[in-house]
């Protein structure tokens, strides 16, 4: 089995940085924009943008948590993780542009999830999709609008972030099992 690192602490800065650039840009400021982090490395990934967004000049941003799992369409097939909380900020979705942020896109299919959670809560004017890693493989029509990285990878390869406020490292790290 071998791993190596596609993007350390720097360039996960980098990304974010850049992402949350992108974000002020395409909403015209970031006044009626809500991250809504998909648990559980989504969620601090959020608050960093978050941050990042207010120091470009885009004003604060409120972010909140999207759990998906009673959403997936796999539930009977893979074990089931404990539901983490969704915590959506106090004004809610309504009218607002909600940018979900998770880790790595891969089939797809968490996103249509998360979509499925977001209309038992509310109704957005629009929803975008932030993710650090696209690997691609996509089962859905469903694509990223920020990207950090566009990580080139086989279906036998396994991608894994790790954030520091969850694994005290910075990487995003690609483990091919051959």
């Amino acid at each position: 089995m071998s791993q190596r690192t596609v993007m350390n602490e720097g360039d996960i800065h980098r990304s974010i940085t850049r992402m949350a650039h992108e974000i002020i840009e395409r909403n015209e400021g970031a006044e009626n924009v809500i991250l809504l982090g998909i648990p559980s490395r989504g969620v601090p990934l959020a608050h960093r943008l978050s941050e990042a967004i207010e120091k470009a000049g885009g004003g604060h941003v409120d972010v909140g948590s999207l759990d998906v799992t009673m959403h997936r369409d796999d539930l009977r097939r893979n074990p089931t993780r404990a539901p983490a909380p969704t915590l959506i900020p106090d004004d809610g979705i309504d009218d607002m542009i909600v940018v979900l942020v998770d880790d790595v896109l891969y089939s797809g299919r968490t996103i249509r999830a998360a979509l499925d959670a977001l209309t038992s809560i509310g109704r957005p004017t629009a929803v975008q999709l932030a993710v650090l890693a696209d690997r691609g493989h996509r089962e859905l029509p469903i694509r990223a609008d920020y990207v950090g990285k566009n990580l080139p990878t086989s279906r036998s390869e396994r991608v894994y972030v790790h954030v520091a406020d969850v694994d005290d490292a910075d990487a995003v790290i690609i483990e091919d099992p051959r």
